[in-house]
């Protein structure tokens, strides 16, 4: 059989889709794994489409979430960089130009 892809599901759907696939689960980071529900996978092994036999452990590790610390899944911060790319910032009158030690300038 092939393993199911577990990323991005909720702790309890993903244990249902195990469960439906006849695979376990393991959560090395998180003890209390039969009662966790809305934590999302993001990252299992052996890989999704991997051939197991049936009833073989598929190990699956949680975003820590808030304040969890260490590395892991991150969303973009708002607000977004602006559109067009980097722009030249121009030199106005006020602020003093800086002479190249070449004499240039």
């Amino acid at each position: 059989m092939r393993v199911p892809r577990l990323v991005g599901l909720m702790a309890v759907d993903a244990r249902e889709v195990a469960q439906a696939r006849g695979v376990l689960l393991a959560a090395p980071d998180r003890p209390d794994f039969s009662r966790t529900v809305v934590d999302h996978v993001v990252r299992q092994y052996p890989p999704p489409g991997a051939e197991i036999p049936r009833g073989a452990v598929v190990t699956v590790w949680f975003d820590p979430g808030e304040g969890g610390g260490g590395s892991g899944v991150r969303e973009p911060r708002l607000p977004d960089p602006p559109r067009g790319g980097m722009r030249r910032e121009l030199i106005t009158p006020e602020e003093p130009r800086v002479m190249s030690p070449l004499g240039g300038g």
